[in-house]
Formats: structure tokens, sequence, C-alpha cells
């Protein structure tokens, strides 16, 4: 080995050199290039983004089921049987919301309970054409694989 700055030969275990003093600096190990490390953060960032697209929705059908639906010109009953139907839709999408933020929340901290738990919310979006499909795929294509499995816990366990 020799020294990049000066060209003198240099001892394995030196810290500087003797010709120029240049210290070397111990070379920090690289997390692992596998596929589970280039793909979990952008997994997370998705989930997050779908979990935020979900709690807009939420909102938009709770803001109609309360305050649109209430001043329609039509007779009571019906009046709040839409309501609270919408109400309920819009929880729904609340819980759906809130299990998304989760997921891409515990991906992108490397909690050791995520991957399962987006693998679940994976093979569900699975039936939520085209965005759920599109995200279920790329969940179960990163996450389901034995060798995934393994990478994620190292990474798990280092984080």
């Amino acid at each position: 080995m020799y020294c990049e700055r000066c060209g003198a030969q240099i001892v394995a275990e030196s810290r500087f050199c003797a010709g120029c003093g240049r210290s070397f600096e111990p070379v920090l190990m690289r997390p692992s290039d596998g596929r589970v490390n280039r793909h979990v953060r952008l997994l997370g960032i998705l989930w997050i983004a779908l979990g935020a697209l979900r709690l807009v929705a939420a909102a938009a059908l709770y803001t109609v089921g309360r305050f649109v639906v209430l001043h329609m010109p039509i007779p009571p009953m019906p009046e709040r049987f839409v309501g609270g139907l919408l109400t309920l839709v819009a929880s729904f999408f609340m819980l759906k919301a809130i299990l998304a933020l989760v997921a891409g929340w515990g991906l992108l901290d490397y909690q050791p309970w995520a991957r399962i738990f987006a693998l679940v919310l994976g093979f569900l979006a699975l039936l939520l054409p085209p965005v759920g499909t599109a995200l279920g795929v790329y969940t179960l294509w990163v996450l389901l694989p034995e060798q995934s499995e393994r990478e994620y816990r190292a990474l798990a366990q280092t984080a």
C-alpha cells in the first residue's frame, strides 16, 4: 500500500504516512447495498404518501357527511342516513390512513415489526386498483422473498 499524497510505502497497520505525515482515517463500513436497503426508504415514503391521501379523502367525506348533507333539501330521515353513512365511510378511510402511516413510519425507522405489517397491508392493497395494486405489488416485490427477510432483520438490528 502506498500514500496517495507522496507515494511512500505504508505499513498496513500505520495511521500516519512516514514520508509526509498524512493521517489515514479508518474506513467506515457501508450498509449492505442489497435490494431491501435500496428500496425500503422509497417504500416507506410511498406508504406515508398513501396515508396522507387517505387522510384527505377521509376529511372530505367527513365534511360532506357532517355539513353539506345537513343542508340539503331532502326529508330528515334520509338526510341523517346519508350523513351517517358518509361519516362511517370517512372513519373507514381514516383507519386505512392511520395503518398506512404507521407502516410507512415503521419502514423508514427499520422497526422489526414493520416488514410483516407492510406485507399484510400490501396484500390487502392488491384489491384497490390502480394505486393500491401498484403499491401492493411493489411492497411484495421488495419485502416478501426470504433473502429480503434476512436483509431487513439485519438492517433493523443495526438501526
